[in-house]
C-alpha cells in the first residue's frame, strides 16, 4: 500500500502546539491527576486507558448540571453500549443557552441574499416563545418533535425548545421526498411536525404544501397531533392552513403559549436529544438514537479542544437540516460561537458570490465538502482573488473523501497558515482534527480524544501499524455511542449493524489504512463498497484520488465493483462524467489507466472505463457506490426518497449487461470513424 503515500506531504504544520487548548487540557491534566503526558501520543493513550479522561473532560469544559455524577462508567441496558455519569441531571438546551448576552449567536443567510442576525439574547427568547407553546399543546419528556425544514433559526429554536422539556428531536431538509420522509417519521411516530410551506432553491421557487399534506395524512395513524406550518422562505406569508389536516400557523402555534419563563427539565446523561437516520439508499433507514449528554460532552470536546472555538470565532458549515454536520453545527452554541445558518444552493447565483459570503461574513471556520471544492478548482476559480478571507483559519472538509490532490490544492488556493482537515465518522469515532500535529495531504491527521480506534483484518486482528487496509473499529466504548436504533426490540438491529462482525467491538463500516511513517490515516472507502478484484482489497478512494488529475475535463466519476451471478470474479468498473464541451475517448481512458498504473498499481486499473450522463448522489451529498454496485451486479433496487436524483440510477442498469454495452460502443466507434 505504499503507493497511497507517494503524494502525502507535509502540506501545514500547527504555529505554536504549546498554546493550543488542547496542550491546554493537557497540562490541566498533568496537574490535577499528578501525571506526566508528555505530548498529543501520551494524552491520547491516557484518554483511552483510563475513564476518568471523561471526567476530566467533563469538568474542563464547564458542563452545566444541577446534580453531579455518582460513577463515570457503569453497566447499560446492553454489554456494548454502557451508561455514562449516572446520577448527574442536566439539560442540553441549558448548555447551549447559557451565554445571554448581544453577542450574535446565529446569522441566517438565504440565497436570495437575505441575511439576518440573532443575538444569544434573542435566541433564548424564542426558544423560551417556543418552549410555551409546546408545553401548553401537550409535549412531554420523550415525545418526538419532527421537522421537515430549512437551515434556518426556526430549526434551532424547535430542537432547543424540544430539548429543554425533554422531548425528542428529528428533522428532515425539504427537498427530501415523501416516501423518505415517512419512512423516518413513522417509525419514530413524532406528536409534532413543523414544515416548510414555500421554500427557494437554485433560483428557483418550490411548493411544499402537497409534500407537506401527504406527509400530515400518513402520520394521523401514528399519533400526529399537530403540523406547524411555516411561512414562505420568499415572501414571508402565512399559509393556508385549509388543505393540510391538523394543520396550524407558525404564529398561530406560537400564540397558544402563555408567556410561561423558559425552564430546564433535569434529565438523565443518557436522555434521548435527537434521533438522526441512516443513508437509506436502497430499504428503510435505520432511526439512530442519540443521548443528549454524549452529544453535549463529545460536541464539547470538538468545538473547544479541536478548534478552540471562543465566542470570538465564526462558523459557516454547508449543510442541510437532513444531516448530522447541522446537529454538529448547531452544538458550537455551546462555545458561545456564532453560527452561519444557510438556506439555499452554493451555486446560486453562482460559486463566487457563495465564497464571497465567507469572507464578507468574517467565517473563521468554513465546513464543506470535496465536491465543492473540486467544482471551485473545476471552474478555475482563485478564491484570494475575490476575497480577502482574512479571518479564515480553518476549512474543513466531509461528507466523502478529500484526496491528496485536492488537500494540495485547497491549501495553496487559500493561504498557508489556514489549516485544511477532513474530518470522518458519522458517530465521532475517528477524526482528522488533531490541532497539535502536522496535516500530510490526503490523511486525517490522528485519533480523536478518548477513541480507542484500530484496523482490524478480516479474522479481528490489529494490523493499523503494518500498513495494510483493513477495517476501522473502536473497540472501546466512549459516551457518544447510539444508545439505541427506535423500535429496535431486543437491541437485535443495533447488535448486527455495529457488534456482530466483530463481537462486542464497534465496527464503523469504512475502510481504512495508516500510514505508518507519518500515523495519519487513508479513508479508502466504504466497507460494502469495497473493490475485491481477483480477491484483493482496494478502496475507491484510492482512484478518486487519481481522477482528480483530470478535473479540467471530467465533472464526476464512481468507481464501483461488479460480480454477477455468471462472473468468477469481480471487476473494477469506472464511470466518468464529462464536463461541458469536452467528449469522452478511449485516448482520454487509456491516459486515465496509465496514470492509475503509475500512481497506485495494475491491480488498480479498471477493468472498463464508461461515459455516463449523471451521478448519483443522496441529498447530503454522498456519492451512491452500493446501490449502483447491486445494479450492476443484478440487483433490482427501489431508490429511497434520501436519493438526490434517483433517475441517474436507472442509467447503470443496462451496465449488467456489459458485453451488449461494450459491443455497442465498438459499433459507434467504427461508424463514426467511416463518417
Amino acid at each position: 500500500m505504499d503507493a497511497q503515500f507517494t503524494h502525502n506531504k507535509v502540506i501545514w504544520r500547527p504555529r505554536d502546539p504549546s498554546r493550543s487548548r488542547m496542550d491546554c487540557f493537557r497540562r490541566v491534566i498533568n496537574r490535577t491527576r499528578g501525571l506526566q503526558l508528555k505530548d498529543f501520543h501520551d494524552l491520547h493513550k491516557y484518554s483511552v486507558d483510563d475513564y476518568r479522561f471523561w471526567e476530566d473532560l467533563w469538568a474542563y469544559t464547564g458542563i452545566v448540571y444541577t446534580v453531579p455524577p455518582t460513577k463515570i462508567i457503569t453497566e447499560g441496558r446492553i454489554r456494548e453500549v454502557p451508561e455514562w455519569f449516572s446520577g448527574a441531571r442536566l439539560n442540553y438546551a441549558e448548555n447551549m443557552l447559557r451565554s445571554d448576552g448581544d453577542s450574535i449567536a446565529c446569522t441566517c443567510v438565504r440565497e436570495t441574499g437575505q441575511i439576518v442576525h440573532y443575538t444569544f439574547r434573542q435566541l433564548k427568547s424564542l426558544v423560551r416563545e417556543m418552549a410555551a407553546a409546546l408545553r401548553v399543546n401537550g409535549l412531554q419528556a420523550g415525545d418526538r418533535v419532527a421537522a421537515v425544514v430549512t437551515n434556518s433559526v426556526t430549526a434551532v429554536v424547535v430542537a432547543f425548545a424540544t430539548a429543554s422539556i425533554g422531548g425528542i428531536f428529528s428533522s428532515t431538509a425539504p427537498d427530501m421526498g415523501v416516501q423518505g420522509i415517512l419512512d423516518r417519521y413513522k417509525q419514530i411516530q413524532p406528536k409534532f411536525v413543523f414544515a416548510e410551506t414555500e421554500i427557494v432553491y437554485a433560483g428557483k421557487t418550490i411548493d411544499v404544501i402537497p409534500k407537506v399534506t401527504q406527509v400530515a395524512k400518513e402520520l394521523l395513524s401514528v399519533g400526529l397531533q399537530n403540523i406547524i406550518l411555516l411561512p414562505s422562505t420568499k415572501t414571508g406569508k402565512e399559509p393556508s392552513t385549509a388543505y393540510v389536516p391538523r394543520s396550524i400557523s407558525l404564529s398561530a402555534f406560537l400564540a397558544s403559549g402563555d408567556g410561561r419563563p423558559l425552564t430546564f427539565e433535569q434529565l438523565p446523561f443518557s436522555h434521548p436529544l435527537y434521533i438522526l437516520y441512516s443513508s437509506g439508499t436502497s430499504g428503510p433507514p435505520k432511526c439512530i438514537v442519540h443521548s443528549a449528554g454524549g452529544i453535549l460532552l463529545n460536541g464539547l470536546k470538538d468545538c473547544s479542544l479541536v478548534y478552540s472555538m471562543t465566542s470570538d470565532d465564526t462558523y459557516f458549515q454547508y449543510t442541510t437540516t437532513g444531516w448530522m454536520m447541522w446537529n454538529s453545527l448547531v452544538n458550537t452554541l455551546g462555545c458561545g460561537t456564532r453560527i452561519v445558518l444557510y438556506d439555499g444552493s452554493p451555486f446560486q447565483p453562482d460559486v463566487e458570490t457563495f465564497l464571497k459570503l465567507v469572507s464578507d461574513q468574517g467565517v473563521t471556520i468554513f465546513g464543506t465538502g470535496p465536491r465543492f471544492l473540486s467544482e471551485v478548482k473545476g471552474q478555475g476559480i482563485e478564491p484570494l482573488k475575490l476575497a480577502p478571507f482574512d479571518s479564515l483559519r480553518c476549512i474543513l472538509s466531509t461528507g466523502a473523501i478529500l484526496t491528496a490532490p485536492m488537500f494540495e490544492w485547497t491549501q495553496q488556493a487559500w493561504a498557508p497558515d489556514v489549516w485544511v482537515l477532513s474530518v470522518s465518522g458519522g458517530t465521532d469515532i475517528c477524526q482528522a482534527c488533531v490541532p497539535m500535529l502536522p496535516v500530510h495531504a490526503g490523511e486525517i491527521q490522528g485519533k480523536s480524544l478518548g477513541m480507542k480506534v484500530e484496523i482490524f483484518d478480516p479474522d479481528g486482528k490489529n494490523i493499523e501499524d503494518t500498513g495494510e487496509p483493513g477495517e476501522l473499529v473502536c473497540t472501546r466504548p466512549h459516551p457518544s455511542l447510539p444508545i439505541c436504533f427506535w423500535g429496535d426490540k431486543g437491541d437485535k438491529k443495533l447488535r448486527a449493524s455495529y457488534f456482530d462482525t466483530y463481537p462486542g467491538v464497534w465496527r464503523q463500516g469504512d475502510f481504512i489504512v495508516k500510514n505508518p511513517k507519518t500515523q495519519g490515516f487513508v479513508i479508502l472507502g466504504r466497507s460494502d463498497g469495497v473493490l475485491n478484484p481477483s480477491g484483493v482489497r482496494l478502496g475507491s478512494g484510492e482512484i478518486y484520488s487519481v481522477m482528480e488529475w483530470f478535473s479540467d475535463v471530467l465533472d464526476d466519476t464512481l468507481c464501483v465493483g461488479q460480480r454477477r451471478p455468471e462472473d468468477k470474479d469481480e471487476r473494477i468498473l469506472l464511470f466518468v462524467k464529462m464536463r461541458p464541451g469536452h467528449t469522452f475517448s478511449e485516448d482520454l481512458a487509456e491516459k486515465i489507466r496509465v496514470a492509475i498504473r503509475q500512481s497506485l498499481s495494475a491491480r488498480h486499473v479498471p477493468a472498463y472505463i464508461l461515459p455516463i450522463e449523471d451521478i448519483p448522489y443522496t441529498v447530503n451529498n454522498k456519492k451512491i457506490e452500493i446501490a449502483v454496485k447491486q445494479i450492476v451486479s443484478g440487483s433490482n433496487i427501489k431508490p429511497s426518497g434520501t436519493v438526490a436524483n434517483p433517475q441517474a440510477l436507472q442509467l447503470y442498469y443496462k451496465f449488467r449487461y456489459l458485453e451488449k454495452v461494450l459491443e455497442e460502443h465498438k459499433k459507434d466507434s467504427k461508424t463514426k470513424a467511416k463518417l
